[in-house]
């Protein structure tokens, strides 16, 4: 007796996605709500759960097909592993990737490495042991982060075998240089359209300042033991620029609106798309209600959607809306950027590597710790003026953090 496992229900709006890979192969036992294949659709990876236990049977469809909503994309057959046969259809046997790596004999460890098509490159491009790499994803699964720290913690790697097998899509001339062609995952086809979209719709400037942080360094080095001993979570920067964010926006509301037609929308709310890193891409999962949020609130709901974002959890509740971004690209050592908005919003926040540099402080040449600032905005909504404020209150307060305190 066979179960049919189907596509389930997405989001609102989103009818349709596409498969990125199946988490169990014919054969394989399957627990009741054990993830067997991920999904990939405009915003975020999901996890289709099987509906009954039993062992993983037919594959309908292969990796990189498009399927609608309440589609059927396998099905689960009665019984256990040991007594099932592979029933693969051929045409995802044809797609589905090599069987993943196991633990050598000896290492004390009997599972699986799931790894996608992506992670399996990188293992062998870098010639790492997969089962030697601390997987960071769901259930232990290995992410391309994971394989890249790995790869950088040990330089000195073997090269790949030359026997492994190259991707089909490669090619390689007499020369041995080679190509290789991937089809862009949805969510990145997705960035594109909208980052392109953001370029041709709206009339996008950016402002620069910067900001020195040595008053809000010397207040979280001050207070780091007891807000993390109290608040179960560690004092960070982003915080302090969320709280800026939420003072100057209610000065200079038109900020945090949207252009709606010939309208202009207003919110009395401020719910902030916070730009994280995933494995499929750029993410930008939002904090709800910022303004009105503590600091540990604030550190709270960004640490919990960066491990989301991680592990490609995130729903799409947890993408929708945002009427503000701001985008760290100082984690990744970037000095200073024009980020993009995040339409249908007006602005975003870019934020940059922190270094020490020479300023002049009363006269006198000082060494301080020095972050640009850049304000990307649509300029048919929010004039110069305003986007120059908007940013100089932000370096006010961040420079100032009573500020923050006394709503000043």
């Amino acid at each position: 007796m066979s179960t049919e496992v189907k596509v389930p229900t997405l989001g609102e709006s989103v009818t349709e996605a596409t498969i990125g890979e199946w988490l169990k192969q014919p054969g394989e036992a399957v627990a009741l709500d054990e993830p067997i294949a991920s999904l990939e659709t405009d915003k975020v990876a999901v996890e289709v759960p099987s509906p009954v236990a039993g062992v993983m049977g037919q594959q309908v469809v292969a990796v990189g097909d498009t399927v609608n909503v309440g589609a059927v994309i396998a099905t689960i057959e009665a019984g256990s592993a040991a007594a099932a046969a592979p029933a693969t259809a051929p045409k995802a046997e044809a797609a589905a990737p090599p069987p993943a790596a196991t633990a050598p004999a000896g290492e004390g460890v009997d599972t699986v490495t799931t790894m996608s098509p992506a992670v399996r490159r990188l293992v062998l491009e870098h010639g790492l042991d997969p089962t030697k790499i601390q997987g960071s994803g769901k259930d232990g699964r290995l992410t391309k982060e994971d394989v890249l720290a790995a790869a950088s913690a040990a330089p000195a790697a073997a090269p790949a075998p030359a026997a492994a097998p190259a991707p089909a899509s490669a090619a390689s001339g007499a020369s041995g240089r080679r190509e290789e062609r991937v089809k862009m995952t949805r969510m990145r086809q997705t960035i594109a359209k909208r980052l392109k979209s953001a370029q041709d719709t709206a009339a996008m400037l950016t402002t620069f300042n910067d900001v020195d942080m040595s008053a809000v360094i010397a207040t979280r080095d001050k207070y780091r033991e007891s807000f993390e001993k109290k608040h179960g979570v560690r004092l960070g920067f982003m915080s302090f620029f969320t709280k800026a964010v939420a003072l100057a926006a209610h000065d200079i509301p038109a900020v945090n609106a949207r252009i709606d037609g010939d309208e202009i929308v207003y919110h009395d709310y401020l719910d902030v798309s916070v730009a994280v890193s995933a494995p499929n891409g750029l993410v930008v999962p939002v904090v709800r209600n910022a303004d009105s949020l503590s600091f540990a609130d604030i550190e709270k709901a960004i640490a919990d959607l960066g491990k989301r974002a991680k592990d490609g959890t995130l729903t799409m509740d947890d993408m929708t809306g945002g009427t503000f971004t701001i985008s760290n690209g100082g984690v990744f050592g970037g000095l200073m950027s024009t980020p993009i908005i995040n339409p249908p919003q007006s602005a975003v926040l870019g934020l940059h590597r922190i270094e020490d540099r020479p300023v002049v402080r009363g006269g006198e040449i000082v060494i301080r710790p020095m972050m640009y600032l850049a304000l990307s905005y649509d300029h048919r909504l929010i004039d110069g003026r305003e986007a120059v404020t908007f940013l100089k209150t932000i370096k006010e307060a961040i420079e100032d953090p009573t500020r923050l305190l006394i709503d000043l």
